[in-house]
């Protein structure tokens, strides 16, 4: 006689949680990438040289 499904050892518990815990984590961004996020970034060139022209040209207008 066999037993019952429900009686069978659970000895899967463990790897289940780990695959669970495993597809949460994939879920969310690495720290890496937060961090590569939250960095400041460079201004561009046109845009540094457009807010030289205007300090210039408010100095001028006074």
């Amino acid at each position: 006689m066999t037993r019952h499904p429900t009686d069978q050892p659970r000895t899967r518990g463990a790897s289940k949680l780990a695959a669970f815990l495993r597809q949460e984590r994939a879920d969310r961004p690495h720290a890496s990438t937060l961090a590569l996020q939250s960095r400041p970034k460079p201004r561009a060139d046109a845009a540094r040289k457009a807010s030289e022209y205007l300090r210039i040209a408010r100095v001028g207008a006074d």
